[in-house]
């Protein structure tokens, strides 16, 4: 395996006086995305679907990080939910400047044995959601003049993937999408993904418990070794950050050179 990185510090007032929102944030990308925010001095707004006990442990690491957090459940591919979530981060901290698309399920079928109810399940929660929630915070960050976008997308959305038409259905849109807001929302709010291949997360652990499989994965990755959830959140933050502030519409990929896209 190869060796893992150091550990990164970000500057704890990149964020200051900035509120996030960060659907899908009881665990994997959003759960580090959400205590990478809150160390870069951002106050944090952990959305989640089911697992109320792990959001709240999020919200208690990022105050404990010295900032605030409050967790609020909802199904974001709902628009009366991500309504609700938008002005929950209002009513809690008076404005929304950050918000990271991140909700998203990875279920499958070979197509002729794909059920629309799998299908809708998975574009719904992939890619609906991210309307929704854009639609339901742009009108807060043009109220602010500026705000910055990133959905979590994936190189199933460049590339496809057998068997799981309907998420790399779901990707691709994302990345249209993330295209097309760029365009809509500038020159005040900026829009960006970013594209991970395989990541070390529970979503994917099913499919690893075939050792040979994993392995044959790691050899097709140059850099030897799948992404960690921190990998894709300090990312995440990059483009978030004034650091990309000449950046917008860009599809930015995380995946140890696996697929080389532009």
């Amino acid at each position: 395996m190869a060796e893992l990185p150091v550990d990164i510090k970000l500057p704890a007032n990149l964020f200051a006086g900035r509120t996030a929102i960060v659907t899908g944030a009881s665990r994997g990308v959003g759960r580090a995305t959400a205590l990478r925010l809150a160390e870069a001095g951002a106050n944090v707004v952990v959305n989640y679907l089911k697992e109320e006990e792990k959001a709240n442990n999020v919200v208690a690491l990022c105050k404990e990080k010295g900032r605030d957090a409050v967790a609020v459940q909802g199904d974001v591919s709902e628009w009366q939910a991500a309504h609700n979530l938008a002005h929950a981060a209002l009513d809690k901290f008076g404005r929304i400047d950050l918000l990271v698309l991140n909700a998203g399920i990875w279920e499958g079928a070979p197509i002729e044995e794909m059920s629309e109810e799998t299908w809708n399940k998975v574009i719904n929660t992939n890619l609906k959601a991210a309307w929704a929630m854009t639609k339901a915070c742009v009108p807060a960050m043009k109220r602010q003049e500026s705000g910055a976008i990133v959905l979590v997308s994936s190189t199933a959305g460049q590339r496809g993937e057998a068997n799981y038409s309907n998420y790399a259905a779901s990707k691709g849109g994302q990345i249209s999408f993330t295209k097309a807001l760029a365009a809509e929302l500038c020159p005040k709010i900026r829009v960006n993904a970013v594209a991970p291949g395989w990541i070390e997360t529970a979503m994917v652990r099913p499919v690893f418990k075939d050792e040979n499989y994993r392995q044959q994965v790691l050899n097709s990755i140059p850099l030897k070794r799948m992404a960690l959830t921190d990998d894709v959140a300090l990312s995440i933050c990059f483009l978030l950050s004034d650091w990309s502030r000449h950046i917008t519409g860009e599809i930015l990929n995380i995946n140890g050179g696996a697929v080389l896209c532009g």
